[in-house]
């Protein structure tokens, strides 16, 4: 056997596990700026909400680095079975975190007007249990993706029903309140929209839960409820 046949098995787990930290720090960073773009919410925070539009970019930069390092594994190491799987998958996961970055800056842009608004209004406690549920589905869902946990990943999937009860949740609070004061629309109209770029997240940490539960077990699991 040739040097380069023997070393080539230890090069391409460097690789792949190289491709699983980058994945992992992509997903820490969306989940970081969805974090501050709640908290610039809370705290009508500019400064913080700029933070999270520049930050962005980073998250941008990561999804071609994750897709570069994919495609060039499959390109030069043609693998096979779960690894094959997974390098496919991780394109559109790192898609799926980009896209959690945006819905940081739908946030952040949110808490921007919010206060050049200067009003008073009240945040629903409900938001910031979405967003802490929401990014801990997100840490879940690339935990069982990157482990090949199916059990985990079904967990992450279970979850956002609870983001969504919370959503419809903000919903009829925030609906009240429009109807009761026509001064809280504007308000309550960027609220319902924080609420609504939150469940959206949950749903994408759900896509990645479900990618888990496929890599793991071979099971497509998106479309129907079999889920448990």
């Amino acid at each position: 056997m040739t040097a380069p046949e023997t070393t080539r098995p230890r090069h391409f787990h460097d690789q792949l596990a190289h491709l699983k930290q980058r994945m992992l720090d992509m997903s820490g960073k969306a989940e970081a700026l969805i974090a501050l773009s709640v908290e610039s919410l809370v705290h009508r925070d500019a400064d913080k909400a700029g933070a999270v539009i520049d930050g962005d970019h980073e998250v941008d930069a990561l999804e071609l680095e994750v897709e570069q390092l994919a495609i060039a594994l499959l390109a030069l190491q043609q693998p096979m079975a779960r690894d094959l799987r997974f390098i496919i998958s991780s394109i559109k996961i790192s898609s799926d975190l980009e896209r959690v970055g945006d819905h940081a800056v739908n946030i952040a842009q949110s808490a921007q007007r919010l206060a050049a608004w200067g009003g008073t209004f009240e945040l629903q406690p409900q938001i910031e249990d979405m967003a802490r549920r929401a990014r801990q589905m997100l840490s879940d869902a690339l935990d069982s993706f990157v482990r090949a946990d199916g059990a985990l990943g079904r967990d992450v999937c279970r979850m956002d029903d609870q983001v969504d009860a919370l959503h419809n949740s903000v919903f009829r609070v925030l609906l009240t309140h429009m109807m009761a004061d026509p001064r809280t629309i504007n308000p309550s109209l960027e609220v319902l929209l924080v609420s609504r770029n939150l469940e959206r997240v949950a749903d994408l940490a759900t896509n990645i839960g479900e990618d888990a539960v496929f890599l793991a077990e071979g099971k497509q699991i998106k479309h129907h409820a079999e889920r448990r």
